[in-house]
């Protein structure tokens, strides 16, 4: 089926009265801001950026080592960023879908996957032992085929990573439509290993529990820099400043505070709607509660999932890159592209085309050209950082939070081992040449979803370099 680019009448009417604001952060559950910090104070390691990496990195450093005093530094609020902005999928994936990493690092990529199981594991274990009321349930996701094309690659798919021991299951449409209707169904794969969380309550149940073991947590407090300060590393904020022995950086899509991030990582603006509550009849045709979370296969896809108060929430297709641009950004509110979102949630899913729409709002994802999270140190080693993610670090930031500290620590572990983490992804060419790129792309992509699934020489030739741009 193929996706409309211009919204029609009624969606735009439907957008017209929504309020532009996460669902997530509409929440009475939301904590009152913790105070910035003021003047001068020392600690063993200072962690810059408290979204999911960041809280990861500081509960797993307090984990793993009780004795360290820990600081946590966000310029903004708890979740206000990605980690209150995206659709609250969390993959066992570390690498941004099993055929990614069969691709990028076939001869580790079974290595990679048992420790992405064991990651979504111990996710759910700190849910479980901190009482972390966020919603989660372990409910699958569905991957399904709108085209005929798809129907092939989705079988395809499924038996090249059976080759990796990787088992997902394949739907018939009469399968895939039992557990979510749509008439443009024609199969799917379902995944069982992706949970479904309030992402906002996930950050503010982490920074609680980071808390409880000592981090000291300081909202609205910018970092202006990061530099190096005799044996160990000193940070300026808007209002005092940080001694530390060991810093960590986690800012994803915001401006890097270390100048060689720049050249691995996008911006990209992912746009998002809900719907008003649904009524019983609706909700069972999309599943229920307790349904998988569902993307559609094309190159531009879209992603959904019912939310636990009976809300559909609907993003993706357009990944929107404008030289400059960070969060916080006029991008953030476009209402011709959520428009069009609506317009595909109802060709998609007719039944919902009465249903108001309740909350649009955009993220900014830290794109990297692998898709998938990277990792480095600076300064000597006493600096590290995560970026990259990609849209999927929701579970990909905890895996992330151990490779930062293990590199902090110069431990040898099964991580650091991994050719994964000792290697950094292609960079992006240098502007304008990297937006010109970036649009050449994204037309690109948008064709092939028209012709069939066939790629260009422009994507084909992405293909072969390992350079490339994810909807």
């Amino acid at each position: 089926m193929p996706f409309a680019e211009e919204p029609g009448p009624h969606a735009l009417a439907a957008v017209s009265q929504a309020e532009h604001r996460p669902l997530w952060l509409d929440s009475p559950a939301r904590p009152a801001p913790r105070p910035p910090l003021e003047g001068s104070r020392d600690t063993d390691l200072l962690i810059v950026g408290a979204g999911l990496s960041g809280l990861w990195t500081a509960v797993r450093a307090k984990e793993r080592r009780p004795d360290l005093d820990v600081v946590l530094l966000e310029g903004s609020r708890i979740a206000n960023a990605a980690s209150g902005r995206n659709g609250g999928f969390m993959s066992a994936s570390i690498t941004h879908g099993h055929l990614n990493g069969i691709r990028r690092w076939p001869q580790e990529f079974r290595t990679l996957y048992e420790l992405g199981l064991a990651n979504l594991a111990g996710i759910e274990k700190t849910i479980a032992d901190h009482g972390i009321d966020c919603g989660y349930h372990r409910a699958g996701e569905l991957d399904v085929a709108t085209e005929a094309h798809q129907v092939a690659e989705l079988a395809e798919h499924a038996q090249r990573v059976a080759e990796y021991g990787v088992d997902l299951k394949p739907l018939d449409v009469g399968q895939a439509r039992t557990l979510v209707d749509s008439p443009s169904y024609r199969g799917a794969l379902l995944d069982p290993h992706v949970g479904l969380v309030d992402p906002a309550l996930l950050s503010w149940g982490l920074a609680r529990v980071a808390e409880s073991l000592g981090v000291h947590i300081h909202e609205n407090t910018a970092v202006l820099s990061v530099e190096r300060n005799r044996g160990g590393m000193r940070a300026r904020t808007v209002s005092g400043q940080v001694a530390t022995g060991r810093a960590v950086l986690t800012t994803a899509a915001h401006s890097p505070l270390l100048r060689r991030i720049k050249a691995y990582v996008i911006p990209v603006f992912d746009h998002v709607v809900a719907t008003a509550p649904l009524p019983g009849d609706l909700l069972t045709t999309l599943g229920g509660t307790d349904g998988p979370g569902v993307s559609d296969s094309g190159n531009q896809f879209h992603y959904y999932r019912v939310t636990p108060d009976r809300r559909l929430l609907w993003g993706g297709y357009d990944a929107v890159y404008s030289r400059g641009e960070r969060p916080g950004s006029s991008l953030e509110r476009d209402d011709r592209l959520t428009a069009r979102l609506v317009q595909h949630m109802h060709d998609t899913f007719p039944q919902l085309g009465d249903v108001p729409i309740d909350y649009t709002w955009a993220g900014a994802i830290d794109t990297c050209s692998r898709f998938c999270g990277f990792w480095g140190t600076a300064h000597g080693g006493r600096l590290a950082y995560a970026a990259g993610y990609t849209g999927l670090g929701v579970g990909a930031s905890r895996f992330g939070a151990d490779v930062v500290l293990d590199l902090l620590t110069g431990e040898d572990t099964a991580r650091t081992r991994l050719k994964m983490v000792r290697s950094h992804p292609l960079p992006f060419p240098p502007e304008p040449v990297r937006q010109l790129g970036i649009d050449i792309t994204r037309r690109s992509l948008q064709a092939a979803d028209a012709n069939g699934g066939r790629r260009n020489l422009w994507l084909r030739t992405l293909d072969r370099i390992g350079l490339g741009f994810d909807s």
